[in-house]
Protein backbone atom coordinates (compact mmCIF):
# COMPACT_ATOMS: atom_id res chain seq x y z
CA UNK A 1 0.00 0.00 0.00
CA UNK A 2 1.73 3.64 -1.20
CA UNK A 3 2.16 5.61 2.11
CA UNK A 4 0.36 9.15 2.06
CA UNK A 5 2.06 12.04 3.84
CA UNK A 6 -0.04 13.82 6.61
CA UNK A 7 -0.98 16.99 5.53
CA UNK A 8 1.59 19.51 6.85
CA UNK A 9 4.66 17.22 6.47
CA UNK A 10 6.69 18.78 3.74
CA UNK A 11 9.12 16.00 2.41
CA UNK A 12 11.42 16.91 -0.06
CA UNK A 13 10.88 14.57 -3.43
CA UNK A 14 14.96 15.25 -4.05
CA UNK A 15 17.71 14.27 -1.82
CA UNK A 16 19.69 16.34 -3.43
CA UNK A 17 21.93 18.66 -1.20
CA UNK A 18 23.00 21.40 -3.54
CA UNK A 19 18.81 21.92 -4.49
CA UNK A 20 18.10 23.17 -0.92
CA UNK A 21 21.04 26.11 -1.54
CA UNK A 22 18.31 27.37 -4.23
CA UNK A 23 16.30 30.06 -2.83
CA UNK A 24 12.89 30.68 -4.34
CA UNK A 25 10.82 34.18 -3.20
CA UNK A 26 7.71 33.73 -2.81
CA UNK A 27 5.68 37.03 -2.90
CA UNK A 28 2.53 38.19 -1.11
CA UNK A 29 0.52 41.24 -1.55
CA UNK A 30 -2.84 42.12 0.15
CA UNK A 31 -5.38 39.18 -1.02
CA UNK A 32 -2.93 36.58 -1.80
CA UNK A 33 -4.31 33.37 -1.51
CA UNK A 34 -1.28 30.54 -2.51
CA UNK A 35 1.44 31.59 -1.19
CA UNK A 36 1.51 29.27 1.42
CA UNK A 37 0.63 26.70 -1.28
CA UNK A 38 3.74 27.82 -3.72
CA UNK A 39 6.12 28.10 -1.21
CA UNK A 40 5.54 24.17 0.16
CA UNK A 41 5.59 23.19 -3.43
CA UNK A 42 9.27 24.65 -3.56
CA UNK A 43 10.14 22.79 -0.30
CA UNK A 44 8.61 19.90 -1.84
CA UNK A 45 11.42 19.97 -4.35
CA UNK A 46 13.74 20.84 -2.86
CA UNK A 47 14.71 24.12 -2.60
CA UNK A 48 14.55 27.01 0.09
CA UNK A 49 11.23 29.47 0.41
CA UNK A 50 11.45 32.81 1.48
CA UNK A 51 8.40 34.95 1.87
CA UNK A 52 8.45 38.32 -0.13
CA UNK A 53 6.52 41.26 1.20
CA UNK A 54 4.90 43.32 -1.82
CA UNK A 55 6.18 46.76 -0.06
CA UNK A 56 9.60 45.13 0.17
CA UNK A 57 12.32 47.21 -1.57
CA UNK A 58 14.42 44.58 -2.07
CA UNK A 59 14.41 40.88 -3.66
CA UNK A 60 17.35 39.34 -1.53
CA UNK A 61 19.62 37.32 -2.16
CA UNK A 62 16.56 35.02 -4.19
CA UNK A 63 17.24 32.89 -6.91
CA UNK A 64 14.32 33.21 -8.59
CA UNK A 65 10.40 34.38 -7.96
CA UNK A 66 7.15 33.48 -7.92
CA UNK A 67 3.79 35.66 -7.56
CA UNK A 68 1.54 32.70 -6.37
CA UNK A 69 -2.44 32.96 -6.82
CA UNK A 70 -5.17 34.72 -5.27
CA UNK A 71 -7.15 38.33 -5.56
CA UNK A 72 -4.96 40.56 -4.78
CA UNK A 73 -5.98 44.13 -4.05
CA UNK A 74 -9.14 42.22 -4.09
CA UNK A 75 -9.23 42.52 -7.81
CA UNK A 76 -11.27 45.91 -7.62
CA UNK A 77 -9.32 47.80 -10.35
CA UNK A 78 -8.82 45.02 -12.83
CA UNK A 79 -6.89 41.76 -11.88
CA UNK A 80 -3.71 42.13 -10.87
CA UNK A 81 -3.51 46.64 -12.52
CA UNK A 82 -3.17 47.68 -8.60
CA UNK A 83 -0.01 45.32 -7.62
CA UNK A 84 2.25 46.05 -10.95
CA UNK A 85 2.43 49.19 -8.81
CA UNK A 86 3.89 47.63 -5.48
CA UNK A 87 7.52 48.57 -4.38
CA UNK A 88 8.69 44.78 -4.99
CA UNK A 89 7.14 44.71 -8.64
CA UNK A 90 9.68 47.49 -9.90
CA UNK A 91 12.70 45.51 -8.73
CA UNK A 92 11.11 42.02 -9.78
CA UNK A 93 10.99 43.63 -13.51
CA UNK A 94 14.47 44.78 -13.36
CA UNK A 95 16.17 42.04 -12.49
CA UNK A 96 13.92 39.78 -15.11
CA UNK A 97 14.87 42.00 -17.93
CA UNK A 98 18.80 42.02 -16.31
CA UNK A 99 21.69 40.49 -17.94
CA UNK A 100 20.81 38.09 -15.00
CA UNK A 101 17.61 37.06 -16.35
CA UNK A 102 16.36 36.39 -12.79
CA UNK A 103 13.67 33.22 -13.14
CA UNK A 104 9.98 34.50 -12.82
CA UNK A 105 6.41 32.54 -12.09
CA UNK A 106 3.49 33.96 -12.62
CA UNK A 107 0.70 31.70 -11.36
CA UNK A 108 -3.39 32.47 -11.85
CA UNK A 109 -3.52 36.45 -10.35
CA UNK A 110 0.46 36.45 -11.01
CA UNK A 111 -0.02 35.91 -14.51
CA UNK A 112 -2.58 38.80 -14.59
CA UNK A 113 0.23 40.79 -12.41
CA UNK A 114 2.90 39.82 -15.43
CA UNK A 115 0.48 40.72 -18.47
CA UNK A 116 -0.29 44.19 -16.59
CA UNK A 117 3.61 44.70 -15.87
CA UNK A 118 4.42 43.92 -19.23
CA UNK A 119 6.45 41.59 -18.21
CA UNK A 120 4.27 39.33 -20.80
CA UNK A 121 2.08 40.25 -23.34
CA UNK A 122 -1.39 40.11 -23.51
CA UNK A 123 -3.94 40.56 -20.93
CA UNK A 124 -6.67 38.42 -18.62
CA UNK A 125 -10.29 39.50 -18.76
CA UNK A 126 -13.14 37.62 -17.66
CA UNK A 127 -14.00 34.06 -18.42
CA UNK A 128 -16.66 34.06 -21.64
CA UNK A 129 -19.10 32.37 -19.91
CA UNK A 130 -19.29 35.13 -17.20
CA UNK A 131 -18.52 31.96 -14.32
CA UNK A 132 -16.20 31.36 -12.13
CA UNK A 133 -14.26 27.88 -12.84
CA UNK A 134 -12.90 25.25 -10.70
CA UNK A 135 -11.66 21.99 -12.17
CA UNK A 136 -8.95 19.44 -12.67
CA UNK A 137 -7.51 20.28 -16.20
CA UNK A 138 -5.29 18.77 -18.74
CA UNK A 139 -2.43 21.15 -20.22
CA UNK A 140 -0.49 20.11 -23.13
CA UNK A 141 3.41 21.31 -22.56
CA UNK A 142 3.88 23.56 -26.07
CA UNK A 143 7.81 24.16 -24.87
CA UNK A 144 9.95 22.78 -22.51
CA UNK A 145 12.80 24.71 -22.68
CA UNK A 146 11.82 27.06 -20.18
CA UNK A 147 13.48 28.35 -16.79
CA UNK A 148 10.29 26.57 -15.23
CA UNK A 149 9.13 23.60 -17.83
CA UNK A 150 13.08 21.83 -18.22
CA UNK A 151 11.59 18.92 -16.42
CA UNK A 152 8.96 18.56 -18.57
CA UNK A 153 8.94 17.19 -22.20
CA UNK A 154 7.32 19.10 -25.28
CA UNK A 155 4.29 17.65 -25.87
CA UNK A 156 3.64 16.03 -22.26
CA UNK A 157 0.15 16.48 -21.15
CA UNK A 158 0.14 17.04 -17.19
CA UNK A 159 -2.92 17.67 -15.48
CA UNK A 160 -3.20 20.60 -12.65
CA UNK A 161 -6.02 22.71 -10.70
CA UNK A 162 -7.95 25.22 -12.40
CA UNK A 163 -9.54 28.02 -10.28
CA UNK A 164 -10.30 31.68 -11.98
CA UNK A 165 -13.10 33.74 -12.88
CA UNK A 166 -10.53 36.36 -14.92
CA UNK A 167 -8.88 33.79 -16.91
CA UNK A 168 -9.78 34.32 -20.36
CA UNK A 169 -5.77 35.60 -22.21
CA UNK A 170 -6.32 37.82 -25.35
CA UNK A 171 -3.94 39.34 -27.61
CA UNK A 172 -4.16 41.46 -30.96
CA UNK A 173 -3.55 38.71 -34.17
CA UNK A 174 -0.34 40.16 -34.33
CA UNK A 175 1.25 39.19 -30.64
CA UNK A 176 -0.94 35.41 -30.99
CA UNK A 177 0.97 35.27 -34.06
CA UNK A 178 4.19 36.49 -32.85
CA UNK A 179 3.99 34.11 -29.85
CA UNK A 180 3.14 30.83 -31.96
CA UNK A 181 6.17 31.67 -34.27
CA UNK A 182 8.86 32.49 -31.81
CA UNK A 183 7.50 29.28 -29.21
CA UNK A 184 6.59 31.21 -26.66
CA UNK A 185 3.35 29.64 -26.11
CA UNK A 186 4.33 27.22 -23.78
CA UNK A 187 0.95 25.46 -22.49
CA UNK A 188 -2.14 24.77 -24.11
CA UNK A 189 -5.66 23.48 -22.85
CA UNK A 190 -6.44 20.33 -24.03
CA UNK A 191 -10.07 18.94 -25.21
CA UNK A 192 -11.51 21.96 -23.31
CA UNK A 193 -11.01 25.50 -23.31
CA UNK A 194 -12.35 26.40 -19.99
CA UNK A 195 -12.29 30.39 -20.30
CA UNK A 196 -12.17 31.06 -23.98
CA UNK A 197 -8.67 31.66 -23.79
CA UNK A 198 -7.64 32.59 -27.75
CA UNK A 199 -5.91 30.14 -29.51
CA UNK A 200 -6.40 27.79 -25.98
CA UNK A 201 -3.44 29.29 -24.42
CA UNK A 202 -3.08 28.55 -20.99
CA UNK A 203 0.46 29.56 -20.35
CA UNK A 204 3.45 31.79 -22.17
CA UNK A 205 6.94 32.99 -21.71
CA UNK A 206 8.70 36.07 -22.60
CA UNK A 207 11.10 35.95 -25.48
CA UNK A 208 14.03 34.97 -23.12
CA UNK A 209 12.05 31.98 -21.11
CA UNK A 210 12.72 33.08 -17.72
CA UNK A 211 9.49 34.83 -17.09
CA UNK A 212 6.50 32.26 -17.67
CA UNK A 213 2.46 32.70 -16.72
CA UNK A 214 -0.02 30.51 -16.55
CA UNK A 215 -3.46 30.53 -15.41
CA UNK A 216 -4.11 27.03 -13.58
CA UNK A 217 -1.95 26.34 -10.37
CA UNK A 218 0.88 23.30 -10.73
CA UNK A 219 1.58 24.00 -6.82
CA UNK A 220 -1.78 22.37 -6.12
CA UNK A 221 -0.57 19.56 -7.89
CA UNK A 222 2.61 18.23 -5.94
CA UNK A 223 2.18 15.89 -3.38
CA UNK A 224 0.93 12.24 -3.36
CA UNK A 225 -2.96 11.64 -2.37
CA UNK A 226 -3.54 15.27 -2.64
CA UNK A 227 -3.79 16.34 -5.97
CA UNK A 228 -6.07 15.60 -9.67
CA UNK A 229 -6.83 11.46 -9.89
CA UNK A 230 -6.50 9.67 -13.58
CA UNK A 231 -9.01 9.84 -15.97
CA UNK A 232 -8.67 13.29 -17.44
CA UNK A 233 -5.66 11.80 -19.56
CA UNK A 234 -3.10 9.18 -19.61
CA UNK A 235 -3.92 5.47 -18.74
CA UNK A 236 -6.79 4.67 -16.18
CA UNK A 237 -5.49 4.37 -12.61
CA UNK A 238 -2.33 6.66 -13.47
CA UNK A 239 -1.36 8.90 -10.98
CA UNK A 240 -1.59 12.16 -11.65
CA UNK A 241 -1.36 14.22 -8.22
CA UNK A 242 1.95 15.32 -8.85
CA UNK A 243 1.80 16.49 -12.19
CA UNK A 244 2.44 20.47 -11.07
CA UNK A 245 5.83 19.02 -9.56
CA UNK A 246 8.05 19.68 -12.19
CA UNK A 247 7.67 23.35 -12.35
CA UNK A 248 9.36 24.09 -9.28
CA UNK A 249 12.00 20.83 -9.73
CA UNK A 250 12.71 22.46 -13.12
CA UNK A 251 13.63 25.84 -11.63
CA UNK A 252 15.77 24.77 -9.22
CA UNK A 253 17.57 22.32 -12.38
CA UNK A 254 18.16 25.80 -13.89
CA UNK A 255 19.66 27.31 -10.71
CA UNK A 256 21.87 25.01 -9.70
CA UNK A 257 23.25 24.37 -13.71
CA UNK A 258 21.52 21.36 -15.18
CA UNK A 259 20.13 23.01 -18.10
CA UNK A 260 18.42 20.44 -20.90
Amino acid sequence: MTSIPLIGEAVAVSAEPRLAGAKIGVVTFPGTLDDRDAARAVRLAGGTAVPLWHADNELGDVDAVIIPGGFSYGDYLRAGAISRFAPLMSKIIDAANSDAKLPVLGICNGFQILTESHLLPGSMIKNDHLKFICRDQTLRVENANTAWTVDYTDGQEIIVPLKNQDGQYIADEKTLDALEAEGRVVFRYVGFNPNGSRRDIAGISNAAGNVVGLMPHPEHAVETGFGPEAGLSGSAGEPRDTDGLGFFTSVLTKIVGGDK
